[in-house]
C-alpha cells in the first residue's frame, strides 16, 4: 500500500484544487487570497457587481497578475494578447 499526500485548496467552502504538489497548492491559495482582496477593493471603489461576477473578475485578474502589471505600466492590450496567444500555440505544439 502506498501513502500519498494530497493538498486540498478550499475557498468559501468549495474545493478548488486537489494536488500532490505543496508549492502548487500554496500558489493557488495565494492567488485566491489576492482575488478576495481585489474583489473587496473593486467593490469599495463603488463598482457595483454581483458577488459571482466580482469573484470571477477578481480571480481572472489575480491569475493574470503579470499581464495586468504590464498593462498598468503602459503596454498595449493588443501586445499582451498577442504574447498570450503565442504562448497557447507553443503549448499546443509541444503537447
Amino acid at each position: 500500500m502506498a501513502i500519498r499526500t494530497q493538498y486540498v485548496v478550499s475557498h468559501k467552502g468549495v474545493e478548488k484544487l486537489v494536488t500532490t504538489d505543496k508549492k502548487e497548492a500554496d500558489q493557488y491559495d495565494k492567488m485566491l487570497d489576492v482575488a478576495d482582496n481585489l474583489a473587496i477593493y473593486i467593490q469599495a471603489k463603488g463598482i457595483k457587481l454581483s458577488d459571482d461576477l466580482a469573484e470571477e473578475l477578481s480571480v481572472m485578474l489575480s491569475k493574470n497578475k503579470d499581464s495586468l502589471a504590464k498593462l498598468l505600466k503602459g503596454t498595449s492590450a493588443d501586445s499582451i494578447l498577442s504574447e498570450e496567444s503565442a504562448e497557447v500555440v507553443k503549448l499546443k505544439a509541444n503537447g
